[in-house]
């Protein structure tokens, strides 16, 4: 199904009448089977450009996840799982113990099934976005107009606890651009690193100029020259991955410094609001991009300027990975002298959910 999605990219001429809220129908060049527009031919919505909504289908359910085709993951395991070592991208669901932006913190209730037996049980309770996550198509959407990829509804959308006893009969509504749908078809490709914090550092000879925990913006120019110097050339469907520092700082921290985070306002490192930000990761047809951030965007934005979120998630439906631990997968590259390999992400299988933790492993 995905691939005949991919082969009528440009379906996002759809038949149906546009409503007003529907990006302006837009020509490009069809001459390269199964070429996808470059972001300066995406037509806008309302004041933001670069909207591919419609790409893969006015029923899309999955975004820049479509550039997952079997053929992509059948090249990416061929080529880049050559000894098996693996690496999990995971932090331990227990971090941060106290989360950022006011969400809960996790808990996890280790308890005896009975008194004195040899039975146990683990009861979980987080906010899927504490710690290491995916932010889903649900999370964040298009703030000024109230609506999410594929210009769903915010209000089509429900809230709440909702009962769900029938697998068989579950409302479409329920379902609707869930994190469920990448699930489903798994996040699984090439991944790249780009290590910025061992680039910007010669290797840890010297500091890093800027610091995780304050607000920095990165540059294309920065990601491209930590790119070139690790011998990375991109291609289509990649799993973008930027090691910035704030994991590397938080293990070195006092306490003290740790738990200040999450009281005092956020202010983090992380790629910049730009157009040619937005350039680089649509022109690059990444599949999903991740960074070791709280929020991967330089946070918070510059005054005026619209959130890169809405940009990644609202127009294009690409998973936004937030607090993945790369200090091993760091070390492993800088080991092997390799800054790609088979990337897996199984997120958990929620119906209708906004965000999921990972379950990531990198493979050598």
């Amino acid at each position: 199904m995905t691939t005949k999605r991919l082969k009528n990219v440009f379906s996002h001429l759809l038949p149906a009448k546009p409503s007003s809220d529907t990006p302006p129908k837009k020509s490009v060049d069809r001459t390269a089977e199964n070429a996808l527009p470059t972001f300066d031919e995406l037509p806008a919505f309302k004041e933001l450009p670069g909207c591919a909504w419609g790409v893969w289908g006015p029923d899309d359910q999955l975004g820049t996840v479509n550039l997952l085709t079997d053929k992509v993951v059948q090249r990416a395991a061929r080529e880049e799982i050559l000894t098996g070592k693996a690496v999990s991208l995971n932090w331990p669901l227990n971090f941060p113990e106290k989360p950022m932006f006011g969400r809960k913190s996790p808990e996890i209730k280790m308890k005896l099934r009975e008194p004195y037996q040899m039975r146990r049980d683990d009861e979980i309770h987080i906010n899927t976005q504490s710690g290491t996550q995916w932010d889903g198509m649900r999370h964040f959407g298009i703030v000024e107009h109230g609506v999410f990829y594929n210009n769903t509804s915010g209000a089509s959308l429900p809230l709440g606890i909702v009962p769900m006893p029938d697998p068989t009969d579950i409302d479409p509504a329920l379902k609707n651009i869930g994190i469920q749908n990448w699930a489903n078809h798994g996040i699984c490709g090439r991944g790249v690193l780009l290590d910025l914090v061992r680039h910007q550092t010669n290797g840890g000879a010297s500091p890093l100029p800027y610091d995780p925990w304050t607000t920095h913006g990165i540059t294309v120019a920065e990601l491209e020259a930590c790119a070139e110097a690790q011998g990375v050339v991109f291609r289509r469907g990649d799993i973008l991955i930027i090691r910035v520092g704030f994991i590397r700082k938080y293990t070195t921290a006092t306490q003290e410094e740790r738990d200040a985070l999450a009281v005092r306002k956020e202010t983090f490192a992380g790629i910049e609001q730009s157009d040619e930000m937005k350039r680089f990761l649509w022109n690059n047809h990444f599949a999903a991009i991740a960074s070791d951030q709280p929020a991967l965007e330089r946070w918070p934005t510059p005054e005026g300027v619209p959130h890169m979120h809405q940009t990644i998630l609202g127009l294009w439906g690409m998973p936004i990975g937030e607090f993945f631990d790369l200090e091993k997968l760091s070390e492993t590259c800088a080991e092997t002298g390799r800054y790609t390999f088979f990337f897996s992400s199984w997120p958990l299988n929620i119906i209708g959910g906004c965000a999921s933790p990972p379950n990531a492993a990198a493979y050598f």
